[in-house]
């Protein structure tokens, strides 16, 4: 097989280079294809203006917010993730954000994987990949948000501030989003649904600061490997590079970026608590060629104490905690490579295969 050509990674970069020909060698020297074969379409998620639910003292702003409200819901059914405009986090503000994340991420590779910048919460690639289907050709701090406004950033001072900043607004939109999806499908009214998700406060969630540097090997690697998120809602910023893909109708579907919208998709929590009404979707993440890309995400998590409970009974899952889940998907990934998720929970386990 002829290698790609490419230079000697910079101090900066993650050894995701030398990953990826260690695993190739291990594997027979022949990439396995990334895509199945099958042309992936390049749609447009559902947009909504989440402005709508911001406007209820106005005349009829009922009426729109209700109209808002339905449009997520039938969304999160059938795609499980959706675009959002009106969300008030200003184009400003990204922009300073992506700013600092480029700065961070310039720092020398051993920096940021041996200092502890932002609580030890770096993360790259897939360093205990045992095949290419597992390595992910990325780089991340995954950050608690308790840690940001309480901890001295030292020569990260500015990046704080607007993390702090990103992370209040996209708070907002997580709990405005929760709050109506709830809403929709609780039958005790507003109370109840301003109450969700619970055990959810600034304490328990997190912003994630991604970067996909150009790769070589593309289209033969993941971004991002497939995978669904273990939260209640992800709220996700990125740029115009592209490569987010989701699965819709057993096929693969490539999400075409809006320089003005954030993306929301559901999460397994919130597809447990609305017994499967919503549906948090596999999506993944592809390399490119050419381009780096940034993004940031923003995971609405409860304690990990915190029961996820249900909207109404019967439900198909067992009771269990956010922390427990989180301990069972580590320990399948762990033995078997790969999340299995929602299955471990239900009342009635399927067959083996």
């Amino acid at each position: 097989m002829v290698m790609p050509a490419f230079t000697e990674a910079a101090a900066a970069e993650p050894p995701l280079a030398e990953s990826y020909l260690d695993l190739l060698r291990r594997g027979g020297g022949i990439a396995p294809p990334m895509t199945g074969g099958a042309a992936v379409q390049e749609r447009e998620l559902p947009l909504i203006d989440l402005g709508c639910l911001m406007k209820t003292t106005a005349s009829g702003g009922a009426k729109e917010a209700r109209a808002c409200s339905d449009a997520m819901a039938r969304a999160a059914s059938e795609w499980g993730f959706f675009q959002v405009t009106g969300h008030g986090v200003g184009r400003g503000l990204l922009e300073r954000l992506r700013a600092e994340q480029a700065r961070l991420f310039r720092l020398p590779f051993e920096t940021k994987a041996t200092a502890g910048l932002l609580n030890g919460s770096y993360r790259w690639g897939a360093p205990t990949a045992t095949s290419l289907r597992h390595l992910s050709w990325s780089e991340a701090f995954h950050v608690p948000l308790a840690i940001i406004s309480g901890r001295d950033f030292g020569d990260l001072a500015s990046l704080r501030g607007v993390m702090q900043e990103v992370a209040d607004a996209m708070s907002r939109v997580a709990k405005t989003v929760a709050v109506a999806l709830a809403g929709s499908l609780l039958q005790q009214g507003h109370e109840a649904a301003a109450a969700f998700p619970p055990g959810c406060d600034e304490t328990t969630c997190f912003l994630r600061l991604n970067r996909y540097p150009a790769c070589p090997f593309a289209p033969d690697t993941f971004g991002l490997v497939p995978h669904t998120d273990s939260d209640f809602l992800t709220v996700l910023c990125q740029d115009q590079v592209g490569g987010l893909q989701l699965m819709k109708d057993s096929r693969w579907v490539a999400v075409k970026p809006h320089p003005d919208a954030l993306i929301v998709n559901i999460g397994d929590l919130f597809q447990a608590w609305s017994n499967n009404r919503y549906k948090s979707v596999e999506h993944k993440v592809v390399a490119n060629a050419k381009a780096e890309r940034f993004s940031a995400a923003y995971f609405l998590c409860p304690s990990y104490d915190s029961p996820v409970g249900t909207c109404g009974e019967p439900s198909p899952y067992r009771s269990f905690t956010f922390g427990e889940y989180r301990d069972k998907v580590q320990e399948d990934v762990k033995r078997t490579g790969r999340k299995i998720g929602l299955p471990n929970f239900l009342k009635q386990q399927p067959p083996p295969q």
